[in-house]
């Protein structure tokens, strides 16, 4: 391999990350047990709270600080019919973040949760797919790098969100370079949208898989041809939190395929990662299948990060669960 290239220091950190701690894990594990023993059972809320312990490195975890950070992007192919939603929609979303109206904020309000939102250029689209890459591998590289300071400053969890008009079909090109298939394969129906509206996503797809054939056998290059800002952030915020051994939430397709872009180079990189939820696309539910996760809510949520605050929830009570049965010392 070519020394000095910019995706040199993230294969490096993709080769060998961070393990769980399974020690700590074990530990909740045997907390719960006791408690099984006794007559009790509190079902997958036990595995979060195990799964928590061994990422966090904490036999008794803890959230003390979560984070929902949402990234958001514009796409050259948004320009091509490929949404219901207008090329402004993206920052109209930001805004409403931005101004405390949007959903997503209340739900940070109530779990206290920090809420931390990525404008990533939004009036610089990336390179239509159907005719060049998205990006260069400099720009990746630097947008990765980016995403990765989304924790800066501190967080015990980290929960992923994204917003990007067209950003559907982004995700669905990825997934379907990266398992196998073709647009049709990936693509879903979107709320709102006429029965032509899926057979052209579809077929965007397919002209992005052409036009890159040959090119798509390198998982980062596939995220930076057929990807955008949103994608490599995201991945970049992953490899963070796993190298400070911060547990992730995942919410939406275009999280789910920068997720499977790294499974793609390790699939041991996106152990310290749960699934918030579906929002009811099939490709999204298809590519979570492959990917082995399994969500922890059916609410069909199509909205970046509702889902994802909804999670932190769930797991903060998670957290208080084992809390009170290792405080009572259940035989």
């Amino acid at each position: 391999m070519t020394i000095g290239l910019p995706f040199d220091d993230f294969r490096t950190l993709l080769a060998a990350p961070p393990s769980m701690d399974q020690k700590a894990a074990n530990r909740v594990s045997q907390d719960f047990r006791r408690y099984d023993e006794a007559g009790g059972s509190l079902g997958r809320l036990e595995e979060l709270a195990i799964w928590l312990a061994g990422w966090s490195e904490r036999p008794r975890p803890m959230i003390l600080r979560p984070l929902l950070a949402i990234f958001a992007g514009s796409h050259g192919v948004a320009a091509r019919n490929v949404s219901t939603l207008p090329a402004g929609a993206t920052a109209a979303m930001v805004e409403r973040c931005s101004s405390g109206a949007a959903p997503v904020c209340q739900l940070c309000s109530t779990y206290d949760l920090g809420l931390k939102v990525f404008d990533l250029a939004l009036d610089l689209p990336t390179g239509d797919i159907t005719v060049e890459p998205a990006l260069d591998e400099k720009g990746t590289a630097a947008t990765m790098a980016f995403g990765m300071e989304a924790i800066a400053g501190g967080t015990d969890l980290l929960c992923l969100g994204a917003f990007g008009v067209g950003n559907s079909t982004v995700a669905a090109a990825i997934c379907a370079a990266l398992f196998g298939g073709r647009g049709a394969d990936w693509v879903g129906s979107e709320p709102g949208a006429d029965g032509s509206m899926k057979g052209r996503k579809a077929g965007m797809v397919d002209a992005a898989l052409s036009v890159h054939s040959g090119h798509l056998a390198d998982p980062l290059e596939v995220l930076r041809r057929l990807g955008g800002r949103e994608f490599a952030a995201v991945a970049g915020a992953i490899i963070a939190a796993r190298s400070e051994h911060i547990p992730v939430v995942l919410d939406g397709y275009t999280v789910i395929a920068a997720a499977a872009v790294l499974h793609a180079v390790n699939p041991d990189m996106i152990g310290h990662c749960v699934l918030a939820g579906l929002s009811g696309d099939e490709g999204e539910a298809k590519a979570a299948a492959r990917l082995g996760l399994r969500p922890l809510f059916d609410l069909d949520i199509g909205e970046g990060g509702v889902a994802a605050a909804l999670a932190a929830g769930l797991l903060k009570s998670a957290v208080a669960c084992h809390g009170s049965i290792a405080v009572s010392g259940v035989h």
